[in-house]
């Protein structure tokens, strides 16, 4: 039946086509409908069984979560007026029956008694997992709280799903209300050609005569890395530094938000007897504790922060000598360090962009896929949201299917910045067969100019690589329990193992020339130059550790750590970077009012799994270093022991199991060249 309504037909693929704000209300309000019965109808079912307990919830479940996950993109990637509003209507609706369902004492007890049957004790390990987290999740979502502080925590989770959605939004609308326009040609000294055309052809669609400069990515970068003029990259460095702050509009403004997300993070923290928000954020990770995590975060900033002093003071000593620059502020840092590593290693990120065209790029992902999996991506089609999406279906070597997948690359207004995966749809056993995954890839890299194809930077190839790895961790899940299928279920600091294992191909010469072809001549990357950018990719990593961890440190910190009644959110931020930072930006950088990360989306006293998942990517990786000529037997064993089983075991078990040995740090020192 092909439904009126396309959030209501889950017959395939979603109509992205076809979506309309006017259809979200009526959808949502008949999916909350279906599934508070089959709630209802849970609290009491008897006898208890997978099949008459389980079941029901998963299929009324599954609608409700796959129709908002298609709001939810959209309004991420084709924002308007209108499908924000119907999005931003609709989200306390689900926070509120979250909720509802995480404090229902009924439920909870039918779980535990679950729990207690023969067939739970002979069931699958993916099974055990889905109810033993669900009880966990009771626990965690206020269901033993008693009865007078339950309204106040439901209260609370509402809030705080409004708060990240209107701070996200915030942050998007600040960034797409900027433009600087620029009339002499003379300050665009130094800006690569395609970075002009790109301004050029970006005025002309404004209706105005020179050049425009926007903050999103594909604008914004190529001004602070390559333009001569100092003041233009300070204006950009300016605006991108100060957004959603109180600098601009006030209902921007994301400083009300921060304090009011803290105070709500730690009352909601305490209610469940936590000491602090990051102790119940790490009751779902691998992490035990905020202090394991902190220590974890300064022992690899004091290995790491000579190195990135040795960087900033050889940054410093260049940009004196050379550039002129007596003191190195926030806006120099890229055009120094730019100017540097192209004198050092005779070469520019502008000069290996030639070589990454867009098309070129994917068919050597599909490679490295097809090399380590056995697996094919084909072209395919099915309804998209715009005309810059691409559909593939991944095949095993006998032409079944393994799951689908969207690339939505280019960066365009009304669309979030930054790079992600989502689910689509999660594998899942059915009584007519398997239903197959299928997952959302969004990027935000510069379109093709002048008629020629897009180029990337190495740094987004590798952009690319990391969320086709979360993909995978999602498409080659050979689990049928949607709790535990796919990245459902992983703890969130082993979320990223997958992704950055997948970016060391990046660095494979043989990889490389496969996804090379200059953008004029079609001619592969040269080996000299690739072996020039070898040389260079742990340039600055010092620099760009102490980064991660100032990030890292200050999230963690924010939320087991801080007073705020005696303590400002910018004051800790102080505090960490003089700690561990080398390169301080000046006192108007409002970085906590664009962090995304941590207080719009899911990251909040999590941040730190990027610098944990990186220690196991590098061990896992290793293994494949230790073995160059079994690859595709290395390949499949980590497709069998760490993407297949997805949620249904313990991180660090499907870790051991792959690895033979628990992970160990030295991996990660050495790719990154801090072993000495």
């Amino acid at each position: 039946m092909h439904d009126a309504n396309p959030l209501l037909d889950f017959t395939d693929l979603p109509r992205y086509d076809e979506i309309r704000p006017e259809h979200v209300t009526p959808a949502i309000d008949t999916l909350l409908a279906e599934a508070r019965a089959a709630v209802k109808e849970a609290e009491t079912v008897a006898p208890i069984s997978w099949a008459s307990f389980m079941q029901p919830q998963d299929d009324a479940m599954e609608k409700l979560n796959r129709a908002w996950k298609q709001v939810a993109h959209l309004q991420a990637v084709v924002n308007t007026p209108e499908l924000r509003e119907a999005y931003n209507a609709n989200l306390p609706k689900l926070a509120q029956f979250g909720t509802e369902v995480a404090q229902n004492l009924a439920l909870f007890a039918q779980y535990k008694r679950l729990a207690e049957t023969s067939e739970f004790a002979a069931a699958s390990t993916a099974r055990k997992r889905v109810v033993e987290h669900a009880l966990r999740d009771f626990r965690l979502g206020g269901a033993e709280l008693p009865e007078a502080q339950k309204q106040r925590f439901a209260e609370i989770q509402e809030r705080l799903s409004t708060l990240a959605a209107k701070f996200q939004q915030n942050l998007l609308d600040a960034t797409d209300a900027f433009a600087h326009f620029v009339t002499d040609e003379a300050e665009l000294a130094g800006l690569p050609d395609e970075a002009r055309a790109m301004a050029r052809a970006a005025a002309e669609a404004a209706g105005k005569a020179g050049w425009k400069f926007s903050l999103q990515m594909p604008s914004y970068l190529p001004v602070l890395q390559y333009a001569q003029h100092r003041a233009l990259r300070e204006t950009m460095y300016h605006a991108y530094a100060t957004r959603a702050a109180e600098f601009g509009p006030a209902e921007w403004d994301n400083t009300a938000l921060i304090d009011e997300m803290l105070a709500l993070r730690e009352e909601s923290a305490l209610m469940l007897g936590f000491t602090n928000y990051a102790e119940y954020s790490l009751a779902t990770k691998m992490a035990e504790t905020p202090a394991q995590v902190t220590d974890f975060l300064r022992d690899l900033a004091q290995r790491g922060k000579p190195f990135a002093n040795k960087d900033r003071a050889e940054l410093e000593a260049y940009a004196r000598e050379h550039l002129g620059l007596a003191e190195l502020a926030a806006w120099d840092l890229a055009y120094a360090s730019e100017k540097l590593k192209e004198a050092r290693y005779a070469f520019s990120a502008q000069e290996v962009k030639q070589y990454f065209t867009a098309d070129k790029v994917l068919a050597g992902l599909f490679g490295v896929i097809e090399d380590l999996y056995g697996l094919r991506a084909v072209a395919d089609t099915a309804p998209v949201w715009h005309p810059d999406v691409r559909v593939y279906r991944l095949k095993d070597k006998g032409g079944r299917l393994v799951g689908q997948f969207y690339l939505d690359l280019y960066a365009r207004e009304g669309k979030q910045g930054g790079a992600w995966m989502d689910d689509c749809r999660n594998r899942r056993a059915l009584a007519g067969g398997t239903q197959t995954p299928a997952v959302l890839l969004t990027c935000n890299f510069g379109r093709g100019v002048d008629g020629k194809p897009a180029t990337l930077y190495h740094q987004e190839v590798i952009t690319l690589f990391h969320e086709m790895g979360h993909g995978l961790h999602q498409l080659l899940t050979e689990v049928d329990e949607l709790g535990v299928a796919g990245i459902n279920g992983v703890e969130w600091d082993a979320v990223e193992l997958p992704s950055q294992f997948m970016e060391n191909f990046c660095w494979e010469w043989s990889r490389v020339a496969a996804m090379s072809a200059h953008v004029e001549t079609g001619e592969p990357l040269p080996r000299a130059l690739f072996d020039r950018m070898l040389a260079a990719r742990n340039y600055q990593s010092g620099m760009a550790t102490v980064r991660q961890l100032e990030f890292a440190l200050f999230d963690m910190l924010l939320h087991s750590a801080f007073d705020r009644s005696r303590d400002s959110v910018l004051g800790l931020i102080e505090r960490v970077r003089a700690e561990v930072a080398v390169n301080v930006p000046p006192a108007y950088n409002r970085f906590p009012h664009g962090f995304a990360h941590v207080f719009g989306g899911g990251y909040a006293a999590g941040y730190y799994s990027y610098k944990w998942a990186e220690v196991l990517s590098a061990d896992a990786y290793a293994a494949f270093e230790e073995a160059p000529e079994r690859v595709a037997e290395v390949g499949e064993r980590f497709r069998h022991e760490v993407l297949a089983v997805g949620g249904s075991r313990p991180a660090l078990e499907s870790f051991k199991a792959f690895r033979g040995r628990a992970p160990q740090i030295d991996a990660l020192l050495r790719h990154s060249g801090m072993l000495g």
